[in-house]
């Protein structure tokens, strides 16, 4: 069930079953007719992701643009669903893994040809499904508004080449993909394009923030204080993460 978080952001919790399935957020000010889809989810969890921007009352013309914090399988899994029912909205996505979708190459999709192969024994899943149209690549530092919030854009690589986080100042909000969970867990880096070293600066960097609502992709949210637990975990986390 879509939970509201602050005003104009929306948490839809993943529904996982036999994979993980990612959270999806809904960004946009009331009355602003201008809402963005930040991830998306797992094959198959379309139907259940539209129901509840339904049951948002936001009108599918309203949504402009979904945005991709990164471009693993439980994220971008239902992302063909749900351009079919909003073909218009633009897909934006880090330039790094842009280039792997726009080049049918999908081993940052799957991660590893292990995981690639045991998912196509347990889906049917069409041929070129990832290759989609990406309107806007990103870089990192972009300032957007979206639906009269503003975010920049930041580009936290380590979990995957082109990982991005997108923070809010003045709520201090980062929703984070998979680069930082609660409760002192991160994401892999043992992946396709994945890189320990980076991933701890990008840790680093996410800790400076100053962060009080943590938004990550997969299990519990912080809606408070989130600076002292983001901390600790890098400094968990940092002796492990070498070259």
């Amino acid at each position: 069930m879509a939970e509201k978080i602050v005003e104009g952001v929306w948490w839809i919790p993943g529904q996982d079953e036999f994979l993980p399935d990612s959270h999806m957020y809904v960004i946009g000010a009331p009355g602003s007719e201008d809402f963005s889809l930040i991830d998306c989810g797992l094959m198959g969890k379309g139907e259940y992701k539209l129901a509840e921007i339904d049951g948002l009352g936001i009108a599918y013309d309203k949504v402009k643009r979904i945005i991709m914090t990164h471009t693993h399988l439980d994220h971008i899994g239902c992302l063909p669903e749900l351009l079919s029912a909003i073909p218009h909205a633009e897909v934006w996505i880090h330039e790094e893994e842009a280039r792997y979708l726009k080049r049918g190459d999908e081993r940052v999709v799957y991660g590893n040809s292990v995981f690639q192969s045991m998912v196509r024994a347990q889906y049917d899943i069409p041929k070129e499904h990832f290759c989609v149209n990406v309107r806007r690549t990103l870089q990192g530092n972009e300032e957007i508004s979206l639906g009269e919030i503003e975010f920049k854009v930041i580009h936290v690589p380590g979990h995957s080449a082109g990982c991005i986080g997108l923070f809010n100042e003045e709520r201090r909000l980062f929703l984070s993909g998979d680069t930082i969970y609660a409760d002192g867990a991160i994401g892999r880096y043992d992946l396709v394009s994945a890189d320990p070293a980076q991933l701890r600066r990008s840790l680093e960097s996410i800790a400076e923030l100053g962060i009080d609502v943590l938004l990550p992709c997969h299990n519990r949210i912080v809606k408070a204080n989130a600076a002292p637990m983001i901390r600790q975990t890098v400094e968990q986390w940092a002796p492990f993460l070498t070259s």
